[in-house]
This record gives structure tokens, sequence and C-alpha cells, in this order.
């Protein structure tokens, strides 16, 4: 054929149209009748007088024409005629009718429908999410003459399933009149990745019913479902299912069934099941290390990590996340500088989800400049981010920045969630911002957000700390629904900051009502009646926590050294230097009262003279911690001792002597902050009680 005197669609990339297909588009020249994907054109002439064709057509030497067709506008961006017609990101273009191109093309009779178009069109809207266009693909397949064909169907309830619309997806599945396992497994997928796991669940049975064999997506899914459940017996009667239909031994059922376990908290059944694999994949090494990291066990997450490693597989951004959760529960910086650079070196981007939690551990870990400036250079923070750095901006005290930071976040677009105002509100309660405080929980409903119990709990605090005890006391009575042990502790708290021992006793019953087991409230009602003299009172609070069998928690501190964290207790006599640990803070501290310390007794409660007390006061594990780091930090490097109590007051005020003593900076992260003592003061004002 002369090229010159051919009129042809050019051919469109192989890996979206096979060479059967792009030949179904060669279109002959001819004066006579000419045929363009089965679509009849009478003759040239017609070709000129039908302008959909000419937006479609081009030769050697020919030029494109403007058109005011339906499929084209002189706004739109035209279909490239000299080189690709349909490519993959025409299938979903729009007409200027509101509608598909392609479908247009259909319809007009210039293109000929093919079954493998419509499976092509339904997983592009499927990969995009693009719904409204996949219920007009839907629609023109339904009433084409492939309507019956099995695979476009489950490609359907696929597309519906997996863009969240599982109404549409059940509906199209209950109308199938023939389902195979491929329609079944769908259908459980959707539910399963949907949030409904129960669903998902209750559709097997069924599916069994029928005779139909599940295959390893079919039990991925209902795994993922039993795991969400919690309901350890359904998990134990799928994972007989893989068992029975020789599954239990591939790679992604395997690591399903490895997640699911972590999720019941069964670690033993998950590391059998791990163990067990012959061939393992990212997600399983993934499910264990997430699942130690879940429950505090980093030094186990941690070695998971390095037998990865070393059996060759890569990290990745979820391995990574796990980790760094890990560092930020134990405030492990030096751990997590050191998985940080690991990532950097193996090429991982700072995606947003990574980046977040990133930031997350440098700011619970101390570093605050470093949780800045991973926050600066994410490229596009989400809601996520902004509340991980809001966070962290209130957990060091820094009340003002929060605000600012939250007013700049709404200014950028961002629309802040309930996680944010709690950030915000937070943030005033540990910095004393009442008025503030007040005013962004009225915000709260501008943007339909419904206040929950953690709010409540916050702005209690809020108020309470303000010494608004009446006010607090009216907030709880005027809640929405009834007030938790959470809501009381809060009241409790307060009044034990501002010696209320009435309200404080009052509100004690309150969460000995709701939560008798908890420890925390019956030492705050224990303090309350130590400090006003009422011992016979305190030591009915503590012979009521022997009845019941509620033991007070050990105060301990810890700091790392070298990758190494030393821990320590009220007046410890465990560690290896514990001689020259309390000949140290004895030097200390008598070189700190030179320059203006008087220890404070009133915070040993406890009925002994004042000379015990004070020998009590100075084997605080803080101050042992403290006394420690000095040792064995080099001069002017920063000290980072964390707490797993709130810091006591004479401890607050001895670090504030010590940092101007020492001439370096001493950060403390206890249970409800972080102090930065930096020459004699500390970053909260004082407001250490928070």
């Amino acid at each position: 054929m002369n090229s010159r005197r051919a009129i042809y669609l050019a051919h469109p990339p192989v890996s979206i149209f096979p060479t059967y297909y792009m030949n179904k588009l060669i279109v002959p020249f001819s004066e006579n009748l000419t045929s363009i994907n089965g679509g009849v054109v009478s003759s040239v002439r017609s070709l000129i007088q039908n302008p959909i064709s000419l937006r479609f057509l081009s030769t050697s030497t020919a030029t494109p024409i403007a058109s005011t067709s339906v499929l084209s506008s002189s706004s739109e961006e035209v279909f490239d005629m000299t080189s690709h017609i349909i490519q993959e990101k025409d299938l979903l273009r729009k007409s200027p009718n509101g509608g598909l191109r392609v479908l247009d093309l259909i319809d007009h009779g210039f293109l000929e429908p093919d079954a493998k178009l419509y499976s092509q069109m339904l997983n592009k809207c499927t990969q995009l999410g693009k719904i409204k266009e996949g219920k007009m693909v839907h629609t023109h397949f339904m009433n084409s003459k492939f309507s019956h064909y099995l695979v476009i169907q489950n490609t359907v309830v696929n597309m519906y399933a997996k863009c969240d619309c599982l109404d549409d997806a059940r509906e199209v599945f209950d109308k199938m009149p023939v389902k195979d396992m491929v329609t079944w497994t769908a259908i459980i997928t959707g539910y399963s990745q949907n949030d409904k796991p129960e669903e998902a669940l209750l559709l097997f049975p069924q599916m069994l019913r029928l005779n139909l064999k599940p295959n390893h997506f079919t039990f991925s899914s209902l795994l993922k479902a039993a795991g969400a459940r919690g309901n350890e017996r359904e998990g134990e009667q799928i994972h007989g299912y893989c068992l029975k239909y020789g599954y239990a031994s591939n790679v992604y059922v395997g690591s399903a069934l490895v997640d699911m376990y972590c999720r019941y908290e069964r670690m033993s059944e998950a590391h059998f099941v791990f163990n067990q694999l012959e061939d393992k994949n990212e997600v399983s090494w993934n499910s264990l290390i997430a699942a130690h990291s879940r429950k505090n066990e980093g030094d186990k997450a941690l070695l998971l990590f390095q037998k990865m490693q070393m059996d060759n597989y890569n990290p990745t951004h979820f391995t990574y996340s796990s980790l760094f959760s890990v560092c930020a529960s134990t405030g492990s910086l030096e751990q997590g500088k050191w998985i940080h650079a690991h990532m950097v070196k193996s090429g991982q981007k700072l995606i947003a989800f990574i980046g977040n939690t990133l930031v997350d551990m440098y700011a619970k870990s101390g570093s605050f400049d470093d949780a800045i400036k991973v926050f600066n250079r994410l490229t596009k923070p989400d809601v996520v981010s902004w509340n991980s750095i809001l966070t962290a901006y209130a957990q060091h005290g820094l009340g003002v920045k929060t605000l600012q930071h939250f007013e700049k976040m709404i200014k950028t677009g961002i629309q802040p969630n309930s996680v944010t105002f709690l950030c915000v509100l937070t943030a005033c309660s540990h910095g004393g911002l009442l008025e503030k405080g007040e005013f962004y929980f009225k915000m709260m409903k501008e943007y339909n957000i419904e206040p929950e119990v953690s709010h409540y709990v916050t702005m209690v605090d809020l108020l309470g700390r303000a010494g608004k005890l009446d006010v607090a006391l009216s907030f709880i009575t005027k809640m929405p629904f009834e007030p938790n042990a959470a809501v009381w502790g809060a009241l409790l708290g307060a009044c034990r900051m501002h010696k209320n021992m009435e309200l404080g006793a009052y509100a004690a019953e309150r969460v000995f009502e709701l939560d008798p087991f908890d420890s925390g409230p019956h030492i705050l009602l224990y303090n309350i009646y130590a400090s006003g003299g009422k011992w016979n009172e305190a030591s009915k609070v503590r012979k009521c926590m022997k009845e019941i069998g509620v033991k007070k928690e050990p105060a301990c501190s810890w700091v790392e050294i070298e990758n190494c964290v030393h821990m320590f207790v009220a007046n410890d006599q465990t560690h290896p230097e514990k001689n020259k640990i309390y000949k140290k803070w004895e030097e200390i501290s008598e070189r700190i009262k030179e320059i203006g310390y008087v220890p404070d007794t009133s915070h040993v409660l406890l009925f002994v003279d004042e000379q015990e007390r004070e020998a009590k006061l100075q084997c605080h594990s803080e101050k042992l911690a403290l006394a420690f780091a000095i040792m064995k930090l080099p001069p002017g490097s920063t000290i980072r001792i964390k707490k797993n109590i709130r810091v006591c007051g004479d401890c607050h005020s001895a670090f504030k002597f010590v940092s101007l003593l020492v001439g370096r900076e001493i950060v403390l992260r206890d249970t409800n902050r972080f102090h930065h003592f930096n020459g004699g003061s500390c970053s909260c004002g004082d407001y250490w009680y928070c």
C-alpha cells in the first residue's frame, strides 16, 4: 500500500494494546466504502463532512483540522494524531458533553466495542480511584453485547470494592447469575480492606457451600479480617482451612497468618508460623517487627531488623516506621539516629507517613531541633504531619508556638481533625493558656468536630490547674455523656496541686467507682491527705490499696550512654558504679546549695523527721541518672534523661541549678512533658506540675 495515500490510526503503545488490536485500527484509504473498526463510512466526502472521524485520522501530509464535534473543543487538549491515538492516558479522557471520548466513539460507530477495552478502562478507573468514570464504563458495558462476560463483571466488582463503594460492589455481586472463585474473593477482599471484617468472614462459608475452592488471595483477605475482629477462634478456624487446602506454607498466606497472630498478641504462634515459612518476604518480617514495636519490645524488634538484613531482605518504609516507633517509646535517640542514617543510606525517600514517625521519634527522644528539621523537609505535609509537629511543640512546653503553627496550618488549607485540636488544647494546658484553650475548644464546632472524652479531660485539666476548680466541676456536670475515670482523675490531679482536700476526696471516690484498680488516683488522694497532715486518712488509703491488691508503680529513670541504656530506681543499690554515682551527687548537691538550691522536703510525704526527708530527696532516681550522665558524657554535651512518672518538684528545682553549674542543657522527659533545663531555668516556666 502506498504510505502517502494511507489514512491510518497510529499505533498505540504495545504495552497497552497488543498487535492484533493495533491492526484492527488501521484504516485503508479509498474513494469507495471505508471501514473504521467495523463502523462504515460511505465515502471520503463523508469523512470530511463528519468531524468526529477527522479528529482521529491523518496522512503523511495532512494537518489537523479544527472541529466543533462532540469529541473535541478548541479549549481542550486533543489526541496526538501524528503519533498515538488512544494511549493509556486517553482511556478516561472526557468529552465536552461530560462523557468519555472512547465510549462516545463506540456510540457513534467509529470504534468497535471490545471486551478487552472495557477491562482496561475499568482497571484504569480502579487504579486512579475514578469512581464516576467507572460507573460510566460499567453502564456502557451492561448495555453492550459483552454484558454476560464473567471476567469483566468480576472487574466491576473489584473496581467498586477498591474504590470504597461496597454497596455498589455488593449490588453487582448479588445480581450476577454466575459467580466463580474470583468473584467471591473480590467481594471478600473488598470488605476486608475497608474495615468490614465481619461481612468478609460471613461470606466465606457461603462460598464453601458452592464447592468453590479458595485461593491464596482469598485466605490472605480472610486472615486480615480475622485479625481485625480479634476473635481468636475465628482466626484458628481460618488457619485450619489454610492447612486443609495446602496454603499454609504460601508466602502471602503465611505472612497474613503471622500478622493475624501478632494482632492477637500470640507471639509464640506468630514466630512458629514465621519460622515454618520456607519463603519469607518483607511483609512477614514487617509483621513481626511491627508487633514487637506495638508491645514496646524494642530489643526484639531491632534484633529481627538485624536478622532481616542478614537474610538479604531489604527493609521497607513500613520496617523503618515500626523501628522509629520503638525508639520514640523508649526515647532512644542514638538508636533512632542510626536507623535514620540506615534509611538514608538505603535510598528510601522521606515520604509523608515515614516522615511523620520520624518527627515523632526525634520529638519524643528530646531532640526537638531535629524534629523541626525533618518536618521542614517534608514536601507535602498532611494533617498527620502537622499533628506530629504540633504534638512536639506541646510536649516540649512551647504553647505559644504550638498555637502559631496551628494558625499556619489553617492558612495552608489543611483541615484540622480531632487529634489536631487535642494537640492544641494540650499545649494550652501545659502552658496555662486558659482563655486560648476555651477559644479553641469552642472552635471545634466551626469544623463540625464533636469533642471526644479526651478533649473534655484536657479542658478539665486546664481549668483545674488554672485554679478554677468549681468551674471545672461545673464543666464536668454539663458534659453530653457520663464522665469516665480519666475526667475525674484530671480534677483529682488539680485538687492535689491546689491542696483542695474536700473536692479531691469527692473526685477520688468517683474514680474508685469507675476504675478501682488504677494506682494513680489512690496515690494522689494519699498525697492530698499527707500534704495536709491528715495521716490517719492517708493510712486508710494505703490500707485500702493493700486490701484490693493495688500497688504503686515504682519510679525509675534511665539515660542512654553509647547505645547502652542505664536504668535507676530510688535508693538504687544495683548499679555496678553505685558508690561513684552517690559520691558524685553528694558533690553536686553541695555545690548547688552554694548557689541557692534549698531542698524542698514537702515533697517527701512520709511521717519522718526533716533530716530523713532531705536524705530521701537526694536518692531520687532522676538525680542518680543525672550524676551518672555527668560522669560519663563529654563536657558540654546535652544530657537526656527519661522518667516513668512525673518529676518531683525538688528534682525540678535541683536540675535548674545543675544546668547552671555545669553549663549544659539537661532534657528531662516525664509522663507529661519535656523539660529543657538551661542556664538555671526550665522551658516550662516552672509550670512543671502540668
